[in-house]
C-alpha cells in the first residue's frame, strides 16, 4: 500500500524524549517545590510531514493535545517510558494517588489513565486540569477523529481514573505509516467486501440502473452540488439508501460496484454481533462503528438490515423501550452520517417507515424477468463451449434469481473439471439446474 507520508520514526523519537524530559520537570515541580525546575522546550515540527506531524498541523493540536496523545502511546511505543509511576510513597507504602495509571491483564508495564495525564501535564493546577478535561470530551478533535478516547471508569470511580486508549486506526498510521484497515473484531463487526466485477458484468432493468445512477452522481458531485448550487443549508453529507427485494437478486454486489467504481471502502455489518440483548449496548457497539467510519469515505452496508432497523412497537414492557430507544439512536447516527449508508433488506414492509423518509433512495430488486434472464444465462456461461441450444427456453421457463444462476455456473464448472472436459453439455446444464431448483422447492420438469 502506497505510504500517506514520510516516516514518523525520528519525530516521535524526538517527541519522546520530550515527553521523558516533561515527566522529569513535572518531578522536580511538583515534589521538590524548593528547586526551580525548567519546563522543556517544545520540538518544532514546523518543516516535518511525517503523518504524526500533519495530524497536530490539521487540526491546530496544542502542547497540552500534544502531549496527551505521547502520554497514550507511550505503553505501545516505549513501554518503559512511564515505569517511573510505580515509584512508592515512602510515607504511605503505597503507590501515589496523583499518579493514577493501572497495571494491564498481561501487559506488566505501567497504563496511564487521564490522572496520569493530569499529573504530567497539570501537574497541581487546577485551572489546566480542567482545560485538560475538555480535551478529553466527545466533543474534541481528539475524540472525534478517532485518535484517543477515554476509557470507562467503573462504579463510581472518579471521570479521572479512565484509561487512555489510542486508537489502532491513528496507531498504525503513526507507526507502521499506512492507511489503517481494520479487520472483523467484537469491537468492528464489519467485513470488507469487494467485487471483481465491473458495471459491464451485471444486467439491472432501467429503472433499478437509474436509481444508480443516480447514487453514483451524488457521490461523485456531492461537494459541487452542496457548494456551487447553494444548496449546502438544506442539504446534508451523505446519503441513505434502501435495497429491497428478494435473496440473489445483488443487493451486496452492488454496494460493492458502487464503492469500487467511486474508490470507496464498503464494509459488511454483521447485525448479529452489534445487537445485545443488554440496555445501551448495541448503542455502544454502533457509536464505534459510526466514529470509525466517520470522515473515511466508505460505504456502511447493513445486510438483512430489518433485524435491527424493524418497526417500532408500542411500549408494553421495558423490552419494547430498549428496542425503540435503540431504533431511534440508529436514525439519528444515520442522518448525522456523512458517508454512504445503504440498508438491504429483503422484506421492505419489515423496515419502520421513520426510516424509509430518511432515504434518499430506496430501490427494489425484482429477480429477473425472462429476458434479462437470458442475457443473464448468457454472460455467465459465455466462456463454455456449448453443445445446447435451449438457455432462452430454461430462461423463459425457471424464474431464477442471479445469485441462483451463479450456483448453477458453479456446479457446472465442477461437473466439467470431474470430466476434464471444456464443453457444457445439455446434461451438465440440467444436472446443475435440478439441483439448485430443488433447494427452492421446485421439481424440474
Amino acid at each position: 500500500m502506497d505510504l500517506i507520508y514520510k516516516p514518523s520514526i525520528q519525530i516521535i523519537e524526538k517527541e519522546f524524549e520530550w515527553l521523558t524530559a516533561f515527566i522529569s520537570f513535572r518531578f522536580e515541580d511538583y515534589f521538590q517545590q524548593n528547586v526551580e525546575a525548567v519546563k522543556p522546550i517544545t520540538p518544532d515540527l514546523t518543516n516535518s510531514d511525517s503523518y504524526y506531524s500533519q495530524v497536530l498541523k490539521e487540526f491546530d493540536f496544542d502542547e497540552t493535545v500534544r502531549l496527551l496523545i505521547l502520554i497514550a502511546l507511550a505503553p505501545h511505543i516505549k513501554p518503559g517510558l512511564l515505569d517511573v509511576f510505580f515509584t512508592k510513597n515512602e510515607r504511605l507504602d503505597r503507590v501515589f494517588t496523583e499518579f493514577g495509571g493501572v497495571k494491564g491483564d498481561k501487559f506488566s508495564g505501567f497504563v496511564p489513565t487521564a490522572e496520569t495525564a493530569a499529573f504530567i501535564i497539570a501537574g497541581g493546577s487546577l485551572e489546566k486540569r480542567f482545560l485538560l478535561q475538555q480535551c478529553l470530551d466527545e466533543s474534541h478533535d481528539l475524540y472525534k477523529k478517532n485518535i484517543l478516547d477515554l476509557g470507562q471508569s467503573t462504579g463510581h470511580e472518579p471521570f479521572w481514573s479512565g484509561e487512555l486508549v489510542i486508537s489502532k486506526e491513528f496507531l498504525t498510521q503513526v507507526t507502521l505509516n499506512k492507511l489503517y484497515e481494520p479487520r472483523y473484531s467484537p469491537s468492528f463487526p464489519a467485513q470488507l467486501i469487494d467485487t471483481k466485477l465491473d458495471w459491464d458484468d451485471v444486467c439491472f432493468e432501467r429503472n433499478v440502473l437509474e436509481e444508480i445512477q443516480h447514487i453514483n452522481a451524488w457521490i461523485e458531485h456531492e461537494e459541487e452540488i452542496r457548494s456551487q448550487l447553494g444548496a449546502d443549508k438544506y442539504l446534508k453529507k451523505g446519503y441513505r439508501a434502501l435495497f429491497y427485494g428478494p435473496p440473489g437478486t445483488g443487493k451486496s454486489m452492488t454496494s460493492a460496484l458502487i464503492g469500487k467504481s467511486n474508490g470507496m471502502k464498503v464494509y459488511r455489518i454483521d447485525l448479529s454481533t452489534v445487537v445485545s440483548k443488554y440496555i445501551g449496548e448495541t448503542e455502544k457497539n454502533l457509536a464505534r462503528l459510526f466514529d470509525l467510519a466517520e470522515n473515511k469515505k466508505w460505504i456502511l452496508f447493513f445486510d438483512e438490515a430489518d433485524s435491527l432497523f424493524s418497526k417500532r412497537v408500542s411500549t408494553q414492557s421495558s423490552n419494547d423501550m430498549h428496542a425503540n430507544q435503540q431504533v431511534a439512536y440508529l436514525l439519528q447516527r444515520i442522518e448525522d452520517f456523512n458517508g454512504v449508508v445503504i440498508l438491504a433488506t429483503n422484506f421492505k414492509e419489515n423496515i419502520d417507515e421513520a426510516f424509509l423518509r430518511r432515504f434518499q433512495s430506496t430501490v427494489y430488486f425484482p429477480k429477473p424477468n425472462s429476458q434479462l434472464r437470458f442475457e443473464l444465462w448468457k454472460m455467465y456461461f459465455k466462456t463454455f463451449e456449448f453443445e445446447i441450444e435451449d438457455l432462452e427456453e430454461i430462461a423463459e421457463k425457471y424464474e431464477l434469481s442471479g445469485g441462483s444462476m451463479i450456483n448453477v455456473l458453479r456446479h457446472c464448472s465442477v461437473l466439467i473439471m470431474q470430466r476434464k472436459s471444456k464443453t457444457l453439455t445439455k446434461a451438465d446444464l440440467y444436472a446443475a439446474l435440478k439441483k439448485e431448483l430443488y433447494k427452492e422447492g421446485v421439481t424440474l420438469q
